[in-house]
């Protein structure tokens, strides 16, 4: 398999596991709070799993300071998305699970090329 290849399936492959954690993370934490507040929080604590596996297993690049604040920066950006998309939907009564896939696909996308092209570049390219 070639290497783009390779990083594209690993990073579906984690990108999925994120998801997953997401949405478990969030069912139990709404046991106890708000859609928003654990959509928020869920949020966060997958995006401290996805920079673990990105880095570690999907692009193998050195676990610094400035990858993780980059990474981190650019989820937080991404979290406006993600309770901007999570509030529209459960507005207009989409049910919150299938809300949250939704807003994920888009999510994983943007996340994909920015860790490719900016946090996670290999030098030369």
């Amino acid at each position: 398999m070639k290497p783009l290849a390779k990083e594209t399936l690993a990073y579906l492959v984690f990108g999925i596991l994120t998801v997953v954690m997401n949405i478990v993370a969030y069912k139990l934490l709404n046991l106890a709070m708000g859609d928003m507040a654990a959509n928020t929080l869920a949020f966060f604590i997958a995006v401290l799993f996805a920079y673990w596996t990105n880095s570690s297993f999907v692009f193998r690049a050195e676990h610094t300071w400035r990858n993780f604040g980059q990474f981190m920066a650019m989820r937080i950006g991404t979290l406006f998305i993600d309770d901007g998309g999570m509030y529209l939907l459960l507005m207009w009564q989409v049910d919150d699970i299938i809300a949250k896939c939704a807003v994920n696909v888009i999510i994983i996308a943007i996340n994909y090329l920015a860790s490719k092209l900016v946090i996670f570049r290999k030098s030369g390219s």
